[in-house]
């Protein structure tokens, strides 16, 4: 097949992940500037905070950026990642929780703080506020936030990366929060020269207030993930699915019983899977437990460099506990 012929199949939006990533810490970069110019020229607390919440999230981007390069590089076959390898022959899933959650924690400690600084606004008599460019800000980022969702969701149809799937409910979060905070500022821009003007001055702390008991909780749904893959808990459903596999081969092939081990680190799957065959056994040649070893890790599935699969056999039930 000639050249153009092989470039007319190639999708046109095949985007990596860590491209996508990318893209996103700009755009994340761009919301931050303009959060804490706008708030500050405005004197709107709640625009600070959102920059500076864009901000951290930002520079956790830059941590899963780092580390979504380690495991593209560990997992690439040419000869350049062999020192890799060999100093973290374990690979580096491990690392892909450990910045999910302290990104979930470092969130949600911004908006416990920007919480108690939003009550002691609200009553010391609240602030003034410039509404026009808290509004402008305001809907620039709603727009901004909505456009990186969209792109973060459609790269993730074919890419299925925990960072990106994250990352796009950074986007979508920003959005909703944007939007509250522009609608106040709407709302404080009608009231002026009105019987409830004197509402002004509390509406960024009472929003600011608002905005951090909402999104507050949002993370911790990713540190709890977390926190399972970096305490090893077995997933539920790899493990029922490992379970049938190993079953179905002991009932085909005679053994007594198997012993399987599972974990989700990352997009990692970490898969241990013991055979326990009776004792007096037929002798079989190496190559007869590769082709038996093939077969059972065709059943498994999901064969990719983030598969870490391991079957022995053996007839002592100890090698297996």
């Amino acid at each position: 097949m000639d050249a153009p012929a092989e470039r007319a199949k190639t999708p046109w939006y095949a985007p990596t992940e860590a491209g996508v990533l990318r893209i996103s810490i700009i755009a994340t970069a761009v919301v931050a500037a303009l959060g804490i110019v706008f708030g500050l020229l405005s004197g709107s607390y709640a625009i600070v905070f959102d920059g500076v919440y864009s901000l951290a999230d930002g520079a956790t981007s830059v941590v899963a950026l780092l580390v979504a390069n380690l495991i593209a590089n560990y997992n690439a076959s040419d000869a350049s990642n062999r020192r890799l390898v060999e100093k973290f022959t374990m690979g580096f899933w491990h690392l892909e929780p450990m910045v999910l959650g302290a990104t979930g924690l470092l969130l949600s400690g911004a908006a416990v703080y920007a919480f108690i600084n939003a009550v002691g606004s609200f009553m010391a008599g609240g602030r003034p506020l410039q509404f026009g460019q808290a509004i402008v800000y305001a809907a620039a980022t709603v727009l901004i936030s909505l456009a990186m969702a969209w792109y973060g969701r459609r790269a993730n149809r074919r890419l299925r990366s925990d960072f990106i799937a994250m990352d796009v409910r950074g986007w979508l979060m920003s959005a909703a929060i944007t939007a509250a905070l522009l609608v106040a500022f709407v709302i404080g821009l009608a009231i002026q020269g009105t019987a409830l003007e004197w509402i002004s001055p509390y509406i960024d702390p009472a929003v600011l207030a608002l905005v951090c008991l909402v999104v507050f909780p949002i993370p911790l749904g990713a540190v709890r993930q977390a926190l399972e893959e970096i305490l090893l808990v077995t997933p539920t459903e790899l493990k029922q699915h490992v379970d049938r596999v190993a079953g179905e081969v002991v009932a085909r092939h005679g053994f007594t019983g198997y012993r399987a081990y599972v974990a989700k680190v990352g997009r990692g799957r970490q898969i241990e899977l013991y055979f326990i065959a009776p004792s007096g056994w037929p002798a079989r040649t190496l190559e007869e437990w590769d082709a038996l070893r093939d077969e059972i890790g065709e059943a498994i599935g999901g064969d990719s460099p983030d598969r870490w699969l391991t079957i022995a056999f053996t007839t002592d039930r100890e090698w297996a506990e």
